[in-house]
């Protein structure tokens, strides 16, 4: 294969890629196909994640991870991807939607309890705020939170949640009053009464990245599990918004790179009229425009990645880099399909599970119609008008 640029990213990064990268060809890869054929979850490799510190990239030292950012959480979770999208998936909703807010926004008492087994990987965690009525208007979201004696008592159902069956911990966001200042987090335990996993979900793509209905019936959550302020869940989401999309934007990342790495050698050595495709110019072509598409998205997300770490990114940049990401991943997974051509088409080659799994990034984490709303209306700034 050819040499990686070398985007300068700092010592931190190119350690966590080398270790990264050695551990995913090593233990991850030689899962991939298995899970997406069986829809299996390989839970016995999370506690081998953690004890090479990658479920606490971006937690402080003093709270068990490695206190390092967002550009090394990048990398991270491109690594993981380019050997299996689907346990990147699972790797972000567990290592960033939930342990990287649980670190930003828990108090003292709520990152002792739950951060040492998130970060050790001995117990999974998950994020749940999309319904069936509420995915990008999530002010809608009818999961209801009624203050009672000691805590609060909930009744309602998310959906699509990624990790739910295997969650340990989740944070849940509950409405407990009207509008966009009634949305409150919360952290929900697996075995609190009330709360039960529902219907799983079959994917198109992402299989083995276990997707489920949550359910909650007069499930009673302490006050002490409320994690932020009350009423303040919107702000505790949408702060954490920015760095979602940077960081799952390296998914997309490790699928460009997984799809070069199957369609360089093939085209080396697969003949036809007496001589390698790879001579062609059409097919040379094709390789150029899919790692030109690559880096280019590389170049984006690294550089928002590092502006996260910096304190000074914008909503619309890491709305717009993954947007590219995401774009860019589609594109270039159809591509090694042609590339590859009919065996392209088969369930022998990986490209076909790497077109479906790069789609799932054109919807979750706000949809690119969403992304692209975002970006023109901060860019005008126009804002809506909202029926009275």
């Amino acid at each position: 294969m050819i040499d990686d640029f070398d985007f300068a990213l700092g010592e931190s990064a190119d350690m966590i890629r080398d270790a990264t990268r050695r551990f995913a060809t090593d233990r991850i890869a030689p899962l991939a196909a298995r899970m997406d054929a069986e829809d299996w979850f390989p839970c016995d490799i999370w506690p081998e994640m953690g004890a090479l510190g990658l479920h606490g990239i971006t937690v402080a030292e003093a709270d068990g991870g490695l206190g390092l950012g967002y550009l090394d959480h990048v990398v991270a979770i491109e690594e993981v991807s380019r050997a299996s999208a689907s346990l990147g998936l699972s790797y972000g909703a567990h290592s960033n939607l939930c342990v990287n807010q649980i670190s930003r926004w828990g108090n003292a008492e709520q990152k002792a309890k739950y951060l040492p087994k998130l970060i050790s990987g001995e117990h999974v965690g998950s994020l749940a705020m999309s319904e069936v009525t509420a995915g990008s208007d999530v002010v809608s979201m009818k999961l209801k939170a009624e203050a009672v004696e000691g805590g609060f008592r909930l009744n309602g159902t998310k959906f699509w949640i990624t990790n739910a069956a295997y969650a340990d911990t989740l944070v849940v966001y509950a409405k407990t009053g009207e509008g966009s200042r009634g949305i409150t987090a919360f952290l929900i335990e697996r075995d609190m009464a009330g709360f039960a996993i529902g219907q799983k979900i079959d994917k198109m793509g992402m299989r083995g990245s276990p997707t489920a209905e949550l359910v909650f019936t007069d499930c009673f959550v302490p006050a002490e599990n409320v994690m932020g302020p009350l009423n303040g869940g919107v702000g505790v989401l949408m702060s954490g918004l920015d760095y979602e999309r940077a960081v799952l934007a390296g998914i997309q990342l490790g699928i460009m790179q997984a799809c070069l790495d199957v369609v360089v050698p093939y085209v080396r050595e697969r003949q036809q009229f007496g001589q390698a495709i790879g001579t062609f110019q059409l097919i040379q072509a094709k390789v150029a425009d899919m790692y030109v598409a690559l880096n280019s998205a590389r170049a984006y997300v690294y550089a928002v990645a590092r502006s996260c770490d910096a304190g000074r990114t914008t909503r619309f940049d890491a709305a717009g880099a993954i947007l590219l990401a995401s774009e860019n991943a589609v594109k270039v997974s159809l591509e090694a399909i042609q590339a590859l051509g009919g065996a392209g088409y088969t369930k022998d080659w990986p490209v076909e599970r790497f077109a479906r799994d790069a789609k799932l990034l054109d919807i979750g984490a706000g949809t690119n119609e969403i992304r692209r709303m975002l970006i023109g209306r901060e860019l005008i700034g126009a804002k809506p008008k909202v029926a009275q």
